[in-house]
């Protein structure tokens, strides 16, 4: 019966959770804050810091050119973002969209992300790697209509791979990061400044159990990281789901007190962050064909 449920998971579904997250970013790009130099001091800045120089060179020179012009310039942003949306959500526009999706996202990832933080060493699931825009990108490519438009479709079945790097990959971001539950518990505990009380409340207690619990806590979510990872692309249907709900799971819970719910009260959010872009990835994962370990080649095929 899972089973069945998920086949009515196509491209058009996703594509339609796509364009209102498109739409979301949009209207956050248009909040006060974000069309004066607060949004490179604040947003680009803090990303380009400990990035080596290719990335930190172009990020610079993209805050440079922001900061002559910042009304104008978060103008287009948030103009993009909310055409892309609309193309996506139009039945007519879709595949233009989502190449747009696709670019924009790529840009953003790189120019505004500062590659999540993937080249810093610095970076975890816990605080957005591997990026929001980086998804967006990704998902827009598996659910591009095929040439005769056809929407109904079911998303790319290489998608499970990318679900499988992603959350195997976050085990050596935990320890290229070298983190302890001592620095997990700090970081929870920082999150609570200008949150709103129940949320500041729920990283506050968040922080205290981590800190009660040792480094078995990390261990722990490396194992659950580990079985989301590999279950993946086991055979049989039970597993990927499985290995989904528990990436799930976790994407949540670091959505709600890792990223603080992409601080939406902060008036310089430009995403929700990755949590909600996890969950999408993972939905999708669970409407696309099965996948074979040796077939690799054919599963990367995605355009039609």
């Amino acid at each position: 019966m899972l089973e069945k449920i998920s086949r009515k998971i196509t491209k058009r579904s996703i594509q339609i959770s796509l364009g209102v997250l498109w739409l979301i970013d949009g209207l956050l790009q248009l909040q006060p804050k974000m069309f004066t130099t607060d949004f490179a001091h604040k947003v680009i800045n803090p990303a380009a810091s400990g990035q080596p120089i290719f990335v930190a060179g172009p990020m610079h020179l993209a805050m440079t050119l922001l900061l002559h012009q910042p009304f104008l310039f978060n103008l287009c942003f948030a103009t993009t973002q909310l055409v892309i949306g609309f193309l996506i959500l139009k039945k007519k526009t879709i595949r233009y969209g989502l190449i747009g999706s696709i670019i924009w996202g790529l840009s953003v990832w790189y120019l505004g992300e500062g590659l999540g933080g993937l080249a810093g060493g610095h970076a975890t699931l816990f605080m957005g790697a591997p990026g929001a825009a980086l998804i967006y990108a990704i998902i827009s490519m598996a659910v591009l209509p095929s040439r005769n438009n056809d929407n109904q479709g079911r998303p790319a079945n290489w998608l499970a791979y990318v679900w499988m790097t992603i959350w195997l990959g976050s085990v050596p971001l935990i320890l290229w990061s070298q983190t302890t539950y001592r620095g997990l518990s700090s970081m929870l505990l920082s999150m609570t400044k200008g949150a709103p009380g129940w949320l500041a409340h729920l990283d506050k207690s968040s922080g205290t159990y981590v800190a009660s619990t040792g480094n078995w806590f990390i261990l722990f979510i490396i194992i659950l990281s580990l079985v989301a990872g590999f279950m993946v692309i086991l055979p049989g249907y039970y597993f990927r789901l499985a290995a989904v709900c528990v990436g799930i799971i976790l994407s949540l819970a670091y959505w709600i007190v890792g990223q603080n719910l992409g601080t939406f009260y902060s008036g310089i959010a430009t995403d929700p962050n990755t949590g909600p872009l996890l969950i999408l990835l993972g939905i999708a994962i669970l409407g696309s064909p099965n996948i074979k370990i040796n077939a690799f080649s054919k599963s990367l095929v995605f355009l039609d």
